[in-house]
């Protein structure tokens, strides 16, 4: 390649510095740690669950290696993955979708192959590789070991996984503090607002229709023509129902097309096509037509974290998937007419907004912060893996 490399890099193919798919041992029928697709977030290192299943089958790997989702769309999704799952040298295994890369010994540092594993260079040709029928097209082993890229000086690559590293456990920290902080809020609404009611209303409780109290605002329909791979100042971000799984939403529409169908950064949507139920907040764009923004006219009842309790609650949830329909793709009825929620006097629920306000408050900061950082990561990487950025 005579493409001009920072000094002491140099071009190498994949398979001649990364082990791919390596040997490990694990006898059939032995439990095992599985880590199934759905653990894969995109763009997210951290594996989000195991299940303990019989072995029979599949990729095997360790501590320490990156896995990579090489079937179609889970590889376009950036679902990409290191591993710290395991205890000392268990083995643990996982889909035959996905690629295991480890790093060899005194030539690359684990951590840089993750981070090389989800930058768009490597993505980019490894999508662009893709083989096989329409849905289930998968990346060739043979494509992943010859692709050729600058690899730094084993030091550098250790400095560049560091930063990027502890952008990614910061991001992973306030993901943690917003869980507990939803769990604990979910832990007291459960007691305030649901508990009271399993013998009975108590005097001044209402149940009322929640679209007697809630506005439900349904996204807009975009036609394919409107999709534009980059943004300007003439498109707005897009959200489908995927995209509030993770909070993040990479595709842009003519603003033009986007109407009153606008969310800001504390507003509350609700899928009710596809994956119905699904809640999320912290995203700003339209949103599709699978979506309701849930509002309402009432400032009591307009409370990020009242709407938000409501909407997972299991009891809502449980109403939300029985009414909806649909073979490949579910729909919950748009009427809302099932929708029931049980609130107490207006002046129980003042007192509870000003307990719950500084949590929500806290989560929404959290929320944006790590938005920062990941824009922070995805402008770094590019320019760490190609050495326009020099750490050392």
């Amino acid at each position: 390649m005579s493409e001009k490399i920072p000094k002491g890099w140099k071009w190498v193919k994949l398979g001649e510095v990364v082990i791919i798919n390596p040997n490990e041992f694990l006898k059939k029928g032995i439990i095992a740690k599985k880590v199934p697709m759905e653990a894969l977030l995109p763009f997210t290192k951290k594996i989000q669950f195991f299940i303990f299943e019989k072995y029979n089958g599949g990729v095997k790997f360790k501590n320490g290696d990156t896995l990579v989702a090489r079937i179609t769309p889970s590889l376009e999704n950036g679902k990409t993955v290191y591993v710290d799952l395991l205890d000392g040298d268990e083995i643990g295994f996982g889909s035959t979708e996905f690629i295991v890369l480890r790093e060899k010994s005194g030539i690359t540092d684990k951590q840089f192959i993750y981070y090389f594993a989800i930058s768009s260079d490597f993505r980019d040709i490894a999508i662009k590789s893709m083989t096989g029928s329409s849905g289930r097209q998968r990346v060739q082993n043979e494509v992943v070991k010859e692709f050729e890229f600058p690899l730094p000086p084993l030091p550098e690559q250790k400095a560049i996984a560091e930063v990027l590293s502890s952008i990614d456990d910061k991001i992973e920290l306030l993901h943690r503090q917003n869980k507990t902080l939803e769990e604990i809020a979910m832990t007291l609404f459960r007691q305030w607002f649901i508990e009271p009611t399993k013998d009975g209303l108590p005097d001044g409780w209402e149940e009322t229709r929640l679209k007697d109290v809630y506005i439900f605002e349904k996204g807009i329909e975009p036609g394919s023509k409107n999709y534009l791979e980059t943004p300007d100042i003439d498109t707005v971000r897009f959200i489908r129902v995927g995209d509030m799984l993770d909070n993040k939403a990479d595709v842009y529409i003519k603003k033009a097309l986007a109407g009153n169908s606008i969310c800001n950064f504390d507003d509350l949507l609700v899928s009710f096509d596809g994956t119905v139920g699904r809640v999320s907040f912290g995203l700003v764009g339209c949103y599709s037509s699978g979506i309701r923004k849930i509002y309402s006219k009432d400032e009591i009842y307009n409370k990020l974290w009242l709407k938000h309790q409501i909407f997972i609650s299991e009891e809502t949830q449980d109403e939300i998937n029985m009414h909806a329909e649909g073979t490949t793709i579910l729909h919950a009825s748009s009427s809302i007419d099932y929708l029931f929620f049980v609130f107490p006097p207006k002046e129980k629920i003042e007192k509870y907004n000003k307990f719950f306000d500084p949590i929500y408050k806290k989560i929404l900061y959290n929320k944006s912060q790590i938005q920062t950082l990941e824009k922070l990561r995805d402008t770094l990487l590019p320019k760490l893996m190609s050495g326009e950025v020099n750490i050392l």
